[in-house]
């Protein structure tokens, strides 16, 4: 638990380091840019897309000509692009998990590192291709995991629980292999991960539920469509810090976790040489035939 809280505290400390805070524009850029080029090209084509797919929908038509009937006709038009953002919205986290994952946790590691933990050999037990691999096949994981709970939303308690379990699971999963990949072998990560499981799945269900707030910035009805261009940005901007957040209480963490690992396994040498070194030889312990035990 002082593991869990100390990491807690040392990642918002550093996430006021300057270094810290340029690193984190790199993903918004990156994010903000491609989301207005893609909107500009394709963001009508889409909203063409989704309302054809609607208008295909036999339960759909029926709830067209029940809004026709009581004079609400004009929500038609806008249920196309509203659905369109709920559909984007898990993409949209995804992509700022990769971006921070790819470009920014490698960083953050090498600046813990050289604050705290210059001495900790660094075994590179994951390449960088493994990461992204990783995180990649998590994420995907993670997007069908969405498809399927999707269907479940409508029931009110389990809105509020099934979304932040899912993203728990995937920055947990992804932000731990990414913050022991440079300094952990293969048995020390996945001794590290076994060690601390439970440790782990809490921070990640804490960052979940961190990660559900900018959702809430979507929640104001037909007002989303026309404050999209607002809130696109915004949301990209807060989910990036949340991740940047979480990556590093993970590389806290599990760094601190690998150097106590580490201590112990050196301790546990040495008090196995001492003890070898303290044991009698077989020769010199033999009694000698005919003295007694008391000579000896």
């Amino acid at each position: 638990m002082n593991l869990l809280v100390s990491s807690f505290w040392r990642a918002v400390a550093y996430c006021l380091h300057p270094r810290v805070i340029w690193l984190s524009m790199v993903p918004v850029l990156l994010l903000m840019g491609t989301s207005a080029a893609l909107a500009h090209f394709y963001w009508q084509d889409a909203i063409g897309v989704m309302a054809s797919f609607l208008d295909s929908s036999v339960v759909i038509n029926t709830a067209w000509a029940w809004l026709d009937a009581v004079g609400l006709g004009g929500a038609k038009s806008m249920l196309a692009p509203l659905l369109l953002i709920v559909v984007l919205t898990p993409l949209l986290v995804v992509a700022t998990l990769l971006l921070v994952s790819l470009l920014m946790t490698p960083a953050l590691v090498n600046l813990v590192a050289q604050r705290r933990f210059f001495g900790l050999a660094r075994l590179q037990g994951a390449s960088f291709w493994a990461s992204a691999g990783w995180a990649l096949g998590s994420s995907l994981l993670a997007l069908g995991a969405i498809v399927v709970s999707m269907p479940m939303w409508i029931v009110p308690p389990l809105v509020l629980v099934l979304p932040p379990l899912i993203w728990g699971w995937l920055t947990g999963r992804v932000m731990a292999f990414d913050a022991l990949a440079a300094h952990a072998s293969a048995v020390e990560r996945r001794n590290v991960l076994q060690t601390h499981r439970k440790s782990l799945l809490a921070m990640g269900l804490v960052v979940g539920l961190m990660g559900a707030a900018p959702s809430l910035l979507w929640s104001v009805g037909l007002m989303t469509i026309a404050m999209a261009p607002l809130l696109v940005p915004l949301s990209i901007w807060v989910y990036t810090l949340i991740f940047v957040f979480s990556s590093l209480w993970f590389v806290h963490f599990c760094l601190e976790a690998l150097q106590v690992l580490r201590d112990a396994s050196a301790l546990d040498a040495r008090s196995g040489s001492v003890i070898h070194a303290q044991a009698p030889n077989s020769s010199e312990a033999q009694v000698t035939p005919g003295l007694p035990m008391g000579n000896l």
